[in-house]
């Protein structure tokens, strides 16, 4: 089975699907960005959650409750900083991805909404970016819908050409 795979512009925070992705920091305790937009549409209790699983490393993902946000569930991912791409950055990010989709497997979710990981604060090259996001979810074969959602028109058309090429336009 293969995933619906859509391109959406809009906010993460109000996506109905069974878990939204969180562009996280290692600490798990919010920031700026998505970071920052779902910590706040989710309300407190997700800080509090989040303090309970003591971070998270680069590549890693950890899953909390959904709290106040129409999504049941978040799944927190630390996708890396980009450094030129000579530090490992593409195997991290694909990492990321690998691990939100493992963790929505062990928990049943067949719905997903990803934000454009590491593309904002961390500097990932979009394209660079969106091209490892598409083959993780392109090759994902337990979810059945994946959303991403992009904040702003650049993002949103450069997964759209992208998605294109592959063959799979929603």
């Amino acid at each position: 089975m293969s995933a619906r795979i859509e391109i959406v512009q809009g906010n993460i925070v109000e996506q109905r699907v069974d878990a939204v992705v969180n562009a996280a920091n290692e600490s798990l305790l919010g920031g700026g960005g998505v970071d920052g937009a779902i910590h706040r549409a989710a309300g407190p209790a997700l800080l509090a959650e989040c303090r309970s699983l003591g971070g998270c490393p680069t590549g890693e993902a950890r899953i909390t409750k959904g709290y106040r946000l129409p999504a049941r569930h978040v799944i927190h991912t630390v996708g890396p900083v980009w450094q030129g791409g000579k530090s490992g950055e593409p195997e991290k990010l694909a990492r990321c991805y690998r691990s939100v989709f493992a963790l929505a497997k062990a928990h049943g979710l067949k719905s997903l909404a990803f934000p454009a990981i590491s593309t904002g604060v961390y500097g990932y090259p979009l394209e660079a970016a969106t091209r490892i996001a598409l083959d993780a979810a392109l090759a994902e074969d337990h979810a059945e819908s994946i959303v991403f959602v992009c904040f702003g028109q650049d993002a949103y058309d450069v997964y759209r050409r992208l998605l294109a090429e592959s063959g799979r336009m929603a």
